[in-house]
């Protein structure tokens, strides 16, 4: 199976703390959509043979596009592409373009999961973030899609915020869990090179993000998501029911997705290509029939530490047998010998021949990950 990402690199205002390739000008939306259909075009022949299984909006601000435009999208993938007929198509969105007229057309297209970006359920925190909705529109954008049909629903929050202590750490969970919602995505706030939010760190303006802090609402977090029946299956990642992202779990599983857009990114098992972040580039380029991607051949080093990290934050972990059958013998010997310190401290664990992070280790494994490869 495998899975196509659409990145629309628009957005109505800057967060704070965001550094994805997007603008805030909509002046070439048109022609930029229209080279993205180009592209689509161009790279069919690559999926000739695949099924695709997902398909995902992101951003950028996906929902800023008018529903006719995001039905063009999407009619152009079903007539080029073997689309499955149980494909996964998510929308990312954000609570102030999700308006009850909006959400009655989203209900009428081929989209069957909403992925909200809450980020906080306090205005106090989305001020901070500079966000361009309000705590009110956040709870009404989830109740108006349920209204609507959409069951699968994903929102993000994030944590580590320095306008936020932890009894409003945990009332963000309380009311998520009270909403019903069957998938949940939570990241730290962390400090991007070349953001609004590290210049006002470095200029004294902000606080800076505390990792101690971090960690704390971390550990509120997993403690709650034990309490309500969901499952840590990544890290940043929580399901009720298994109601997993089965476009992101074919990212960590290490499936094949091409990447449409402007900053997109494509993997085929081999190599990994990125495109362009320059939506005006980009667009001059596919208008030439030139190409608008850079191509990376993955070394067999690059493979196996690309393993490591995805599964190591996933629930499914890191067959040892897998290494064993797919990497030569030195890959066996090494991940042999590096991982003993971990399980000693009980931040990694074997269950059977697959190695998995433990909850002491969950919050740590980037760095137990980085640890383990191959230099």
């Amino acid at each position: 199976m495998a899975g196509i990402y659409l990145h629309i690199p628009f957005c109505k205002q800057a967060c704070i703390y965001c550094d994805f390739h997007f603008s805030t000008s909509l002046k070439n939306k048109e022609q930029l959509l229209d080279s993205m259909i180009v592209e689509l075009g161009d790279r069919k022949s690559s999926f000739d043979d695949e099924i695709v299984n997902t398909i995902y909006l992101g951003g950028g601000t996906p929902s800023i596009l008018d529903v006719s435009e995001i039905n063009k999208l999407i009619d152009f993938i079903y007539l080029n592409y073997k689309v499955s007929p149980n494909a996964e198509i998510s929308l990312e969105a954000n609570p102030d373009d999700l308006t009850e007229e909006k959400i009655k057309q989203l209900s009428q297209t081929k989209i069957n999961r909403l992925s909200i970006g809450i980020q906080s359920f306090f205005d106090s925190d989305l001020e901070y973030m500079k966000r361009a909705h309000n705590a009110k529109e956040a709870i009404e954008s989830i109740k108006k899609a349920k209204k609507y049909g959409f069951d699968n629903i994903s929102i993000d929050l994030i944590y580590g915020v320095p306008s936020s202590s932890n009894k409003q750490w945990e009332e963000n969970l309380d009311l998520f869990f009270s909403l019903g919602i069957p998938h949940l995505s939570c990241y730290a706030l962390t400090v991007e090179d070349k953001t609004e939010l590290s210049f006002l760190i470095n200029k004294g303006k902000q606080k800076p993000v505390s990792e101690e802090v971090s960690k704390m609402q971390f550990d509120i977090l997993i403690a709650k998501i034990n309490d309500n029946g969901f499952e840590q299956y990544e890290i940043s990642n929580f399901a009720k029911n298994k109601c997993y992202s089965r476009h992101n779990t074919s990212y960590w599983k290490g499936d094949k997705y091409i990447g449409i857009g402007p900053s997109a990114h494509s993997y085929d098992g081999k190599t990994r290509s990125w495109n362009i972040n320059n939506n005006s580039v980009y667009i001059k380029k596919i208008n030439k029939g030139e190409t608008v991607a850079t191509q990376e051949v993955l070394s067999k080093d690059d493979v196996f530490n690309e393993y490591i990290m995805t599964g190591l934050r996933t629930i499914w972990g890191v067959s040892l047998i897998k290494i064993e059958d797919e990497f030569e013998a030195k890959y066996t010997e090494h991940i042999n010998k590096t991982m003993q310190k971990y399980l000693k401290n009980n931040t990694l664990v074997l269950e059977g021949n697959i190695l998995k992070t433990t909850d002491k280790g969950k919050f740590l494994c980037d760095g137990i990950a980085s640890d383990l490869f191959i230099v």
